[in-house]
């Protein structure tokens, strides 16, 4: 398994993968897999990576701003995303401490997830990862005319910003 960066070229990889995420209706509110062009915009320019094996993606994780005031320049938003077929098998896991690692290197002091607290094994991937549980925000959103919930969650660095 190696890491790469997500790029317009692998997007479409990504994208099926997205859609993969969507289609379990607790990954994400989004309903529809976002151009390239409207996700690049929305992500940071570091920490857009994915997992290849056997020339196969096998997921992808991205950071993306939280805010454009100055003062939370060293906080971002994860996510985290494991194809249909590798989920289970560490693939998140990987993903998600390259992503530590890429944030420190880059002074991020915070990264935060909300994440549908019926994910279960997201958020247990996330507190295996040093996140802790911070809160919850109770009928955020509504999919397919259900409210949900999300579980917010937080990892502040032990290098950075302390």
């Amino acid at each position: 398994m190696k890491i790469v960066p997500i790029t317009e070229t692998n997007y479409p990889l990504v994208a099926k993968i997205y859609q993969e995420g969507i289609s379990t209706g607790m990954a994400t509110f989004e309903t529809t897999v976002p151009s390239w062009r409207n996700w690049e915009k929305a992500h940071l320019n570091i920490g857009r990576i994915a997992i290849i094996d056997a020339e196969k993606m096998l997921g992808w994780a991205s950071l993306a701003p939280v805010s454009n005031r100055y003062v939370y320049r060293g906080v971002a938003e994860v996510s985290v995303y494991v194809a249909e077929n590798a989920r289970g098998n560490g693939v998140g896991k990987k993903l998600l401490l390259e992503l530590i690692k890429i944030s420190e290197a880059h002074t991020i002091w915070t990264l935060q997830a909300g994440i549908m607290t019926t994910n279960i094994p997201s958020i247990q991937l996330h507190t295996s990862c040093g996140f802790r549980i911070i809160g919850y925000r109770e009928n955020i959103g509504k999919l397919k005319e259900t409210w949900l919930d999300n579980t917010l969650l937080e990892r502040r660095s032990t290098i950075i910003g302390i």
